[in-house]
C-alpha cells in the first residue's frame, strides 16, 4: 500500500463517526447502523449500544461480527471509487470492572461527548471489536487485505 492509500485510511478511521455493523441473526446476516470509536493504534474499535437493541443481543451470542467504515458519499464522485474498510473480528463486552473501562468510556466520549447520559443507563454495553482481519479498498482497483498487525502499523506511521 503506497502512503497516500495509507493517509487515506488514516483518515477514514479517524474521521468517521459511523459504521455499518454486520452480526448474524438466526442464523442470517444483520447490518444496524452503530457509532464507533477506534483505539489510537487500530488494535481494537468500540461501540455503545442498547441491550434492547437486535444486534446487541446478536453479540452476546456469537461474537463474529464485521464493521463497514466507508467515506461518505457527497455526491461528487462515483460512489464505487469510494474509501472503505471492512473489518471481520470478535466483539466483547466490556464490564465496568475490567481494568480498561474507564479508558474506553473516555475514548469513546472524547468522540461522543452527549453519549455521555447514555452510559448511566443499565441497558447500554459498550463492545469492544478485536480485528481479526480486514479489507480496504481506496478506491477503483485499490484493494489491500490488512491484518491486525498492518493496522497497528498504521498507526505507527501517523
Amino acid at each position: 500500500m503506497n502512503r497516500d492509500a495509507e493517509l487515506l485510511l488514516l483518515n477514514l478511521l479517524v474521521s468517521q463517526r459511523t459504521a455499518a455493523l454486520a452480526t448474524i441473526h438466526s442464523g442470517e446476516p444483520n447490518a444496524s447502523l452503530v457509532l464507533f470509536a477506534a483505539y489510537p493504534d487500530f488494535s481494537a474499535f468500540l461501540i455503545h449500544v442498547s441491550r434492547l437493541s437486535q444486534h446487541t443481543g446478536d453479540m452476546l451470542a456469537n461474537p463474529r461480527v464485521s464493521l463497514l467504515i466507508s467515506q461518505s458519499d457527497l455526491g461528487n464522485q462515483d460512489p464505487q471509487t469510494l474509501a472503505r474498510i471492512a473489518i471481520q473480528g470478535d466483539a466483547h463486552p466490556m464490564p465496568a470492572s475490567d481494568q480498561d473501562y474507564p479508558s474506553a468510556v473516555n475514548l469513546y466520549l472524547s468522540k461522543f461527548p452527549l453519549a455521555q447520559p447514555l452510559f448511566s443507563l443499565g441497558d447500554f454495553t459498550l463492545f469492544r471489536i478485536l480485528p481479526r482481519k480486514a479489507r480496504y479498498v481506496a478506491g477503483f482497483a485499490r484493494a489491500f487485505n490488512l491484518t491486525p498487525a498492518s493496522l497497528r502499523n498504521l498507526s505507527k506511521n501517523q
